[in-house]
């Protein structure tokens, strides 16, 4: 070429980036043109260089692109060209790429393995092939060019390339799944295996690539120690592959066995390369023993490298590990420490003062079936061993539970022995079992929090006393029954015996308990009979007190002197109620003392002044909320012996079960922030089966529930009926209802957080009350209510008088007084009959003598109320109403607990009659919703929804507006 020629040919700079593309140029820009036709005139594939992208005056073009340009040489004829050496070098490649490509000659890089990648290499089947590539590599080495990452680049970019491509890589990858790795992020791929024990045969055949061929493998074999052997011995073991059989031992320089001919040329070989592969991942086993039969012989500290870790990355790397048949089964124990209590704790029958009674123990330690003293592991401790064989058992301790178990012993060589409390704990979690059936980790009550890998399990190991007494917390069936105690007036079902029995067992170890019979069952009378019980059998100097709601102490009063007729009774109530001494003087004459949970507080210096035999809380959830003042009054006081009575022991959340169970026994499920941190939020939001299991078997000694339909109990009680009636709005309630509706939407996104919270109540109790009647959302009080402005009151209407007609009697529960005193003159006037309405502000005489009015049959017609409208907070718990064979719940409370209690005023035990069950909800409208979200909220032994109305007031604008807005497809034209 003449000199004139080279100052005009096009200098040509050809690189492959990072992500495996080419730039092809100059660098100028202007010249693109130009150069395209030069460049790519001919080449097809590129539709003649219009399909390439650009960037900064170069031409780019993807991996398996270039290797098709580079490979045809047809660039001369285009123009004068002057190409780079590393262009020069593409070229020269180009053409050996693309025969592997089009042939298949490609396999797996281990090389790009070890550097923590995948990729593809040439594989040449000609060795004058492999020689000529072998050149071009090193020159491209030398220049900072990878052919094997071209090569890599080029079979990824033609699977994306081409459907075809695709459909043979999935094959391929289906095949070989390690083809599909991926790098991680920090660049280093999940290869799964040790690198530095592998060469590549290894690592082909552990993704599948070769197969080995040979009929047999070799296993490395871990021997213990014997009566001929003091050290641990490591062998190679001769494997047949088709039935599995060890045929023989083998070194890379003998065997001892009998091996087939065909097998003994490769022996050696294959035990020389598993030898060095061990020796590679474990290179303390470099020291052979002097038979030439043995790898290496072991120390014992050696020996539990071996099996803790280092058998686990050979088997990794396909080297198959044979260990003794007993590691498999003692590596899955758990050490486990038992407690022992003394056999002398408990032994008398009045020993126990308590949930918080401290009793001495012994430590013991079980391994599987191996138990050892409190000397013996300690010693075991001392020796600082992981592995020990005691009675030709072997069995494993390693370091971090043993570091476990000096902690917890430690902690526990400061305290004084284990609290009732704490034993009881630990004996019911007990073996319980997570999802994946292996045992939970029990750590003692209170105690600190280990970072120890290996959790250890706490047990404890009852005597005769405690044995017996916890069996009979946990299976109240196997608690001897008492008969009717001396002086009971009355005679008790065999369930009720049961429960009296039950209470009487808890006293007598100083156990509080929760009676939570179903509504009906006769809490009430047990308690009577245990009262008498005590009475008549200890005798005691001090009262025991009982506290109820103000609604039931006539009821309570009526009862005791009808069941329990010789027991003095006191009744603390009224304006003239003594004070002080005088209080003490009134109290200490009688055997029941008798309040309200008002007046607990009001007075309560009074009740804090005298410890009482017993003391009792009927209708217990009204201590639900443990921080309230009331609730921290009543759990001050001084009491033998703690009763809580409620058919409801959970209404809303969890916590007012720790707070009645605080009550009966203080500090048993610990303070209400860790029960909190354990298990409320566990449970309540994330519906944890484990913590529900954990908190039913601590719970369960001291609770005990029956239901009215439990077959046991055999009440031959009539049915329940539950039906909802489903009443439109009349067009006036429904202009109302959307005027409501858009006043809050316009003001909603304008208010703070607590302005927005009390909008949104404020307005969901308006449109509760305007589903009942406009008057009551007006807050207007008419001479003469309307009837025909609320369609619930119209049809209201029509059932009573219907159901009247036929004889029957009915209770009516309203949350709100005025719609209350609405009803009462409602029914009265269209009915022509004695309406009775009871409410918090009627006093204690005038509530009996209208329970007096209604369940008397008796009584003159003319005296004799046979409809009985009731507030739902004054009326729901504590009466006794059988007479009613209908109840009806005009406007939802929206907590089933709280009008379940309201309807058992009539289903109970004495009601002869079906009792139907009727719940009003104004259609298209909250109410609605709001009962369609209790039907699929109903969790949590089948009274919590939720967190009450509260949750209403976290939901989003728009959730707000498609949960208030009325479906007006239910107006009435």
């Amino acid at each position: 070429m003449t000199t004139k020629h080279k100052q005009h040919a096009s200098s040509i700079r050809v690189s492959m980036q990072p992500d495996g593309n080419f730039r092809i140029g100059t660098g100028e820009t202007n010249k693109l043109p130009l150069l395209r036709n030069k460049l790519f005139g001919w080449h097809k594939a590129s539709f003649y260089g219009t399909m390439l992208a650009e960037n900064d005056g170069y031409f780019i073009l993807s991996p398996f692109m270039a290797i098709s340009y580079f490979a045809e040489d047809h660039h001369a004829i285009h123009g004068l060209l002057n190409w780079s050496e590393e262009a020069i070098l593409f070229r020269q490649a180009a053409p050996m790429l693309k025969s592997v490509l089009e042939n298949g000659h490609f396999m797996p890089d281990f090389g790009a393995y070890l550097e923590g990648r995948f990729g593809w290499k040439p594989h040449f089947t000609e060795s004058t092939a492999a020689e000529d590539y072998k050149l071009i590599e090193q020159s491209s080495l030398q220049q900072g060019i990878d052919l094997k990452k071209w090569l890599t680049d080029a079979l990824l970019d033609l699977r994306q390339m081409h459907a075809s491509s695709a459909q043979h890589w999935q094959l391929l990858t289906e095949r070989y799944p390690a083809l599909s790795g991926q790098t991680s992020s920090d660049g280093a791929s999940d290869r799964g295996m040790p690198v530095l024990a592998m060469d590549e045969q290894d690592w082909l055949e552990s993704i599948g690539w070769r197969q080995n061929s040979l009929p047999f493998y070799i296993a490395l074999q871990l021997a213990e120690p014997d009566e001929t052997k003091l050290d641990w011995t490591l062998s190679l073991t001769v494997i047949g592959k088709n039935n599995g059989e060890q045929v023989g031992v083998v070194s890379p320089t003998a065997s001892s066995g009998s091996f087939p001919k065909t097998w003994e040329p490769h022996l050696p070989a294959e035990a020389a390369r598993m030898t060095a592969k061990a020796l590679r991942l474990c290179p303390y086993l470099g020291h052979p023993a002097d038979s030439d039969m043995l790898i290496a012989e072991l120390s014992e500290e050696q020996a539990w490298q071996f099996l803790s870790a280092d058998s686990l990355k050979l088997a990794e790397i396909g080297i198959s590990v044979l260990l003794p048949a007993w590691w498999e089964k003692i590596k899955r124990i758990k050490p486990k420490l038992y407690a022992s209590i003394h056999s002398e704790a408990g032994s008398a029958a009045r020993s126990y003062t308590g949930i918080e009674q401290l009793m001495s123990f012994d430590w013991k330690l079980s391994i599987g079936d191996i138990k050892l003293s409190e000397s013996e592991f300690a010693a075991l401790l001392s020796s600082g061993k992981p592995l020990h064989q005691i009675g030709g058992k072997w069995m494993m301790l390693d370091a971090a539970a043993a570091k476990e178990i000096k902690r917890i012993l430690s902690r526990m060589g400061k305290m004084q022995g284990l609290s009732l409390r704490d034993i009881m704990e630990i004996h019911l979690l007990e073996g319980l079992v997570e999802d994946d059936d292996t045992p939970q980790n029990r750590e003692l009550p209170e105690g600190d929090q280990s970072d120890s890998e290996s959790r250890i399990s706490i047990g404890v190991e009852l005597n005769e006393h405690l044995s017996a007494m916890l069996g009979q917390l946990t299976n109240t069936g196997s608690i001897p029954l008492l008969e009717e105690p001396a002086g009971f007036a009355g005679t008790l079902r065999k369930y009720q015996k049961e429960g009296f029995s039950w209470l009487a067992f808890l006293r007598r170890f100083g156990l509080g308990g929760c009676l939570a019979d179903d509504m009906g069952l006769g809490k009430t009378i047990q308690w009577i009979a245990y009262m008498q019980h005590v009475t008549a059998v200890e005798q005691p100097n001090k009262p025991a007190l009982l506290i109820c709601p103000t609604s039931v102490l006539g009821n309570w009063e009526k009862e005791l002197g009808r069941f329990a007729p010789k027991l003095k009774v006191y009744v603390h109530y009224g304006i003239n109620r003594p004070k002080g001494e005088a209080f003490a003087v009134q109290a200490l004459e009688a055997n029941v003392v008798m309040t309200s949970y008002s007046l607990a507080l009001l007075d309560e210096s009074e009740m804090a002044s005298l410890h009482w035999s017993s003391l009792c809380l009927d209708e217990a959830q009204n201590i639900k909320n443990a921080n309230a003042k009331q609730s921290a009054a009543i759990r001050k006081l001084h009491a033998d012996h703690r009763i809580a009575l409620t058919g409801t022991p959970i209404e809303n959340r969890l916590t007012e079960l720790w707070s009645i169970f605080d009550f009966a026994n203080p500090g048993y499920l610990n303070s209400l922030s860790a029960f909190k941190n354990k298990y409320v939020s566990m449970i309540e939001k994330n519906k944890d089966a484990a913590m529900v299991k954990e908190v039913q078997r601590l719970v369960q000694p001291f609770l005990l529930r029956r239901m009215k339909k439990d077959p046991a109990i055999m009440l031959d009680l009539p049915d329940k009926h539950e039906a909802k009636s489903y009443v439109p709005l009349t067009a006036e309630q429904a202009a109302m209802y959307d005027n409501t509706i858009q006043d809050m939407l316009s003001r909603i996104d304008t208010l703070s957080i607590m302005e927005r919270r009390s909008l949104i109540l404020s307005t969901l109790t308006r449109l509760k009350q305007l589903c009942d009647h406009p008057d009551l959302y007006l807050k207007e009080q008419q001479k003469d209510v309307a009837v025909s402005r609320s369609n619930k009151l119209i049809r209201l209407l029509e059932m009573v008088r219907e159901l009247r007609e036929e004889g029957d009697r009915c209770l009516i529960f309203t949350q709100y007084v005025e719609m209350g005193h609405m009803l009462q003159q409602v029914l009265s006037r269209e009915l022509r009959e004695k309406v009775q309405y009871l409410h918090g502000g009627i006093p204690k005489k005038a509530r009996d003598q209208m329970m007096e009015r209604f369940q008397n049959d008796s009584l003159p017609d003319l005296e004799r109320s046979n409809i009985f409208v009731l507030s739902l907070k004054a009326g729901g718990t504590g009466l006794n109403l059988t007479a009613a064979n209908h109840v009806f719940h005009y406007d939802r409370w929206w907590n089933p607990a709280v009008e379940n209690q309201a309807t058992d005023r009539a289903f109970r035990i004495g009601q002869t009659k079906d009792v139907q069950v009727h719940k009003f909800i104004s259609l298209g409208t909250i109410e609605e919703r709001i009962d369609e979200m209790i039907e699929s909220k109903l969790e949590l032994t089948n009274q919590i929804v939720g967190t009450g109305e509260n949750w209403i007031t976290e939901l989003s604008t728009d959730d707000l507006k498609q949960m208030f807005m009325l479906r007006k497809s239910w107006l009435n034209e």
